[in-house]
């Protein structure tokens, strides 16, 4: 037999082989019914992909909100109002019964300085310091007391509004229920909560005030997680559980950063102590000696110059040891 025949008839059979494999082996193996199926299972899959894509960008939009929002009450926090400062301190006072135990502090140190000897420019600055400064930093230190037995409690408050839900009760009953049995501020706190929301504030935005009462990242942690729940849903319950763990670890770890300035914080209280210290020895030992410097006005001078210095000392100190976290 020809050679060429032979070949033509070796193309023809490959030739036909190729058309059948391409076009009739698809249909006869099923690949092309699985391929349909699984278009039509990543139709079916499209919409609940985009609905989780969308629910994602929510939260995430909520949260971006929460954070822009802490940003914008920390920029307003340096100008806070006396009326605010002083509810934050735990006081009941109006700001007209504060100006009046200023003027009145200030009065009796100007006129003991007076009579004391100390001249006419010493007693104006210990009026100025007592009456302007010592109030301030009174509701200063007050504030900062009420702050630390809150962030004491606020750890197990959030364990037991965990545990009440996981037991079924709303999270109204659950605050209520911390409310009722939790030390003063965190009772206060959270009173003060229920009756925002009783009067018909959502609980979120009653949960999110707390910030403003206490000034604290804890307590908007608090508020921001209750605040995307109450408006995205979810798991509350693993959320205040992972918000409590994390309360827990920052707690650790600012006595932990406690334990390692003290060192540094006992030598500036050493440092800071030393000149009143060494005045008051030398006036026991030799009075005419060193009361020149309240008697003669070129040592009220230096006495009012040591007191700045010391001081922007001691706040540089203070500002070295101490850690924003």
């Amino acid at each position: 037999m020809n050679i060429q025949v032979l070949a033509l008839a070796f193309l023809a059979t490959a030739a036909v082989g190729g058309i059948a494999w391409v076009f009739l082996y698809p249909m006869l193996s099923g690949e092309r019914k699985a391929e349909s199926r699984r278009a039509s299972i990543g139709r079916a899959d499209a919409p609940a992909a985009k609905q989780a894509e969308k629910s994602q960008r929510s939260r995430r939009e909520q949260v971006e909100s929460s954070l822009k929002d802490l940003e914008a009450r920390r920029a307003q926090e340096k100008s806070v109002p006396l009326h605010i400062r002083i509810s934050q301190a735990g006081l009941d006072w109006t700001t007209q019964k504060f100006w009046i135990v200023s003027g009145v502090v200030a009065g009796v140190f100007f006129f003991g300085a007076l009579f004391g000897g100390g001249g006419l420019l010493g007693a104006v600055g210990l009026a100025f310091a007592g009456g302007f400064g010592l109030p301030r930093w009174a509701l200063g230190f007050l504030k900062k007391r009420r702050e630390n037995k809150f962030l004491v409690a606020l750890p197990d408050a959030v364990d037991v509004i965990v545990r009440g839900i996981k037991a079924g009760l709303p999270l109204f009953e659950s605050i209520k229920v911390v409310a009722a049995d939790a030390p003063e501020p965190l009772r206060s706190e959270f009173l003060a909560i229920i009756e925002t929301q009783a009067i018909g504030m959502p609980l979120g935005e009653a949960c999110s005030r707390l910030y403003d009462r206490m000034p604290l990242p804890e307590a908007n942690f608090f508020g921001i997680v209750v605040s995307i729940q109450q408006k995205s849903g979810g798991n509350l319950s693993e959320a205040l559980g992972n918000l409590s763990k994390v309360l827990r670890d920052r707690k650790k770890m600012k006595e932990k950063i406690q334990a390692m300035s003290m060192e540094a914080k006992a030598s500036a209280g050493i440092i800071g102590s030393l000149p009143p210290i060494v005045m008051f020895l030398v006036y026991l030992t030799t009075p005419g000696y060193i009361s020149l410097l309240w008697t003669h006005p070129t040592g009220q001078l230096m006495l009012v110059g040591c007191v700045v210095w010391m001081s922007v000392g001691i706040m540089v100190m203070k500002k070295m040891i101490n850690f924003d976290f």
